[in-house]
């Protein structure tokens, strides 16, 4: 299975003035646990988690105050619509994260989470351990 079967279409995409909050609050509607953070200043592309927010707000920072941009990782490891499963395993266990940015082209197309690919592997170990035991 690939990362195009997997991954999320839906991308919120913020800037790095929004505030924490602002950034919660998006994605908590959206129900996305990651948006992708586009500097037009810097043309780059960072990502910031539910983690990153959860990190400042337990430091003591103020979500109010505080912007994406000062959360955002910029060190991206990003995904192709075209990469197995595996790979996209591989490559969050490497790095110690749990979202990708998917690109395809010049901009990103998805996001794929630990939470896509276990809800893709699981049904189909699920039925390998069925065959195997019948």
């Amino acid at each position: 299975m690939l990362v195009r079967d997997a991954m999320s279409t839906v991308v919120l995409t913020i800037g790095p003035a929004h505030t924490l909050r602002q950034a919660a609050a998006l994605m908590a509607a959206r129900r996305v646990g990651a948006a992708v953070v586009l500097d037009h200043d810097t043309s780059g592309l960072g990502i910031l988690t539910e983690r990153d927010i959860l990190t400042s707000v337990g430091a003591g920072q103020n979500p109010d105050l505080e912007t994406a941009g000062s959360h955002t990782t910029t060190d991206v490891v990003f995904a192709a619509p075209d990469w197995t499963l595996a790979e996209a395993a591989q490559a969050m266990a490497h790095g110690g994260f749990r979202h990708l940015i998917v690109l395809d082209g010049d901009g990103p197309v998805g996001v794929v989470s630990v939470r896509d690919i276990i809800r893709c592997w699981a049904p189909v170990r699920l039925r390998e351990a069925t065959l195997a035991v019948g």
